[in-house]
């Protein structure tokens, strides 16, 4: 929904309403999510691909990290998209500010608004599939999990845990003042994000394998992913893209874009399953800078049952 667009006054103003009812409140704790990321670059370095052990941890490290680059191997069975992890989290999910899995790993189990509940790692990455991938989470106990885990583990060698390391997730982006626009987002895609993804958002391919994701339609992240989030895409963007550009468009270029690719179609939200309608989804769990449940260019975003591939 697009309620967020309304401007940083109305913020604000609500932001001082519940400051003051708050301190009028006596003290109590909240469950919060992970905090940000420190400020600053990374101070941690994962260890080099050369180094995983020659033994049965080393084989199911290998196992993880080909699942992550490729996870199109997965394909009808947990995934029912065109998206590999490695599309959000780069560098084989090692890159500083690319949600890089070794700064993850040590701040797991943590509290999630998402789900409102303790997610420990294995039931993030099942979360993951869900949204990001349209698909099915490998079981616990599953190879898949486990090689996964013990890939994310295997990279975090020697990184503190219980802390929010400098580098982890996508650095926050400050809000510029001026709401993000979809007709400006249109120009900054065809200029620098069209080459990769092509006109249309469905990415390109080499023969059968998908060299670059889509960004709407069925081959994309559903409407439940993080990614399809305006802010988090604007994040991601300006700190990753285009691919060896980073950090080479500005601010408003990256909120324009991220509201240009997030204000198409894409596969239903899974959760919409278990409900009765688009509103009662919309207003259970889209109540943040999304477009999920606006009118957009006379059409209804989410209001369809295409759930791409997803059999479920």
């Amino acid at each position: 929904m697009t309620s967020w667009l309304a401007g940083p006054l109305v913020a604000v103003l609500g932001l001082s309403a519940v400051s003051a009812a708050e301190s009028e409140a006596p003290e109590r704790d909240y469950q919060v999510p992970l905090p940000e990321a420190p400020a600053g670059e990374a101070t941690f370095t994962p260890p080099a691909e050369r180094d995983i052990p020659d033994n049965q941890y080393g084989e199911m490290v290998r196992k993880g990290r080909d699942l992550f680059v490729n996870t199109q191997q997965l394909r009808g069975e947990n995934v029912f998209n065109d998206q590999n992890c490695s599309n959000c989290h780069l560098d084989a999910g090692r890159l500083a500010d690319s949600a890089p899995m070794w700064a993850s790993m040590g701040v797991y189990p943590a509290y999630r608004g998402k789900n409102d509940k303790v997610n420990t790692m294995a039931e993030r990455i099942q979360g993951c599939f869900t949204y990001s991938m349209n698909g099915v989470p490998p079981e616990y106990g599953s190879e898949t999990l486990v090689a996964l885990q013990t890939y994310f583990h295997w990279m975090a060698t020697g990184a503190p845990i219980n802390q929010s390391l400098p580098g982890r997730g996508y650095p926050g982006l400050e809000e510029t003042g001026e709401a993000p626009d979809r007709g400006r987002g249109a120009e900054v895609y065809a200029d620098q994000c069209a080459v990769c993804h092509g006109d249309n958002g469905q990415g390109q391919k080499v023969g059968e394998r998908q060299v670059f994701p889509p960004l709407w339609g069925d081959g994309a992240y559903n409407w439940g992913a993080g990614m399809h989030r305006v802010n988090t895409a604007a994040n991601f963007i300006k700190a990753n893209m285009p691919l060896g550009k980073p950090y080479s468009l500005t601010d408003q270029q990256a909120w324009d874009v991220a509201a240009f690719i997030n204000s198409h179609e894409r596969p239903q939200d899974p959760r919409r399953r278990t409900l009765a309608s688009v509103d009662e989804t919309d207003e259970i769990f889209h109540q943040h800078m999304g477009f999920y449940g606006d009118e957009i260019d006379g059409q209804r975003l989410g209001d369809h049952d295409d759930y791409g591939e997803n059999p479920r």
